[in-house]
C-alpha cells in the first residue's frame, strides 16, 4: 500500500533519514523501531506529507506523494487517521466533541448521525457512556482510548501511532496494545506504529523495521526479528549499552 524508496532527509548538515527503503502491506501492522532520535517521527511525517524529503519517493497506491501540489496531499491526508503522543486532546472539548472532531471539520454529518458514530468510535475502544467527561479527568490509558477512538472517527485506510504506549506503567501498555490489536482486527485497517517498546512489537507486529542512522537496517515477521544475528538490532531488541549502537 505504502512503499518507501531511498528516502533522504536533512536538517541543516545532520542527516536524519539516509536512503530509508521499506514497504508497508495493507491491511496489516507494520511496527517501526528505533532508538529516540532516529528519526521515526521525521519518517512519520514524510508519509503524511508534512515534510517534504530532499530525495526519494513515497508511493501510496502508486501514487508518489512526494510531487504532489498542496491541495491533493490534503486529499490524501483524509485518508489517514493519527494517535499522538500523549492522546494529544483538545482539554477545552469534552471527549465527545474531541471524537467528533473530525467530523465537524470535514463532513456535513447531521449532528444525529454524528452523536451515534461517536458512540460507536468509543464503544470500539472500550469506553462507555463518557461523552461528557472532559480530558482532564481521565486517566492516561483512557486518554490513548479517547485518542484512538478520534483517530478512526472517519473510517481512515491508514492509522499511523507515534510512541502509544510511552507514558504508561508495564499493565497499562499491554492494555492499548491489545486494543490496537482488537481494533485493527476489526476494521482491517493498515496500522503503521513507531515505538522503541519492545513487548508492544511482539505483541501486535505483522512486520518490524528497524531504523539506525537513517537506514532500515532489518526488518521481518517477529520470528525473524527475534532469531536475526544483526548486531546492531540484537543490542536494541535485548536492550544492552555495549555493542555497536554508541551510547552518547
Amino acid at each position: 500500500m505504502i512503499k518507501i524508496i531511498d528516502l533522504k532527509k536533512s536538517f541543516n548538515s545532520k542527516k536524519v533519514l539516509d536512503g530509508a527503503n521499506l514497504e508497508i502491506e495493507k491491511g496489516k501492522i507494520t511496527v517501526i523501531i528505533g532508538r529516540s532520535g532516529e528519526g521515526k517521527s521525521v519518517l512519520i511525517k514524510h508519509i503524511i506529507g508534512l515534510l517534504r524529503p530532499d530525495s526519494g519517493e513515497i508511493l501510496i497506491d502508486g501514487q508518489d506523494i512526494t510531487k504532489m501540489t498542496e491541495r491533493d496531499l490534503n486529499e490524501v491526508r483524509r485518508r489517514f487517521g493519527m494517535l499522538f503522543q500523549g492522546a494529544a486532546l483538545f482539554d477545552s472539548l469534552t471527549v465527545g466533541e474531541n471524537v467528533a472532531f473530525p467530523l465537524r471539520e470535514h463532513t456535513e454529518m447531521p449532528e444525529a448521525d454524528l452523536k451515534k458514530v461517536v458512540k460507536e468510535k468509543l464503544r470500539l475502544v472500550g469506553l462507555k457512556d463518557v461523552e461528557n467527561m472532559m480530558p482532564a479527568d481521565l486517566s492516561g490509558g483512557m486518554k490513548k482510548r479517547v485518542g484512538l477512538a478520534r483517530a478512526v472517527a472517519m473510517d481512515p485506510e491508514i492509522v499511523l501511532f507515534d510512541e502509544p504506549t510511552t507514558g504508561l506503567d508495564p499493565v497499562m501498555s499491554d492494555n492499548v496494545a491489545t486494543l490496537i490489536l482488537d481494533t485493527q482486527r476489526n476494521l482491517k485497517t493498515t496500522y503503521i506504529v513507531i515505538t522503541h517498546d519492545i513487548p508492544l512489537t511482539y505483541k501486535i507486529a505483522d512486520k518490524v523495521a528497524m531504523l539506525h542512522e537513517g537506514k532500515i537496517v532489518e526488518q521481518g515477521d517477529v520470528d525473524y526479528m527475534k532469531g536475526c544475528p544483526n548486531p546492531i538490532l540484537r543490542q536494541f531488541l535485548e536492550g544492552r549499552a555495549e555493542g555497536p549502537i554508541k551510547v552518547m
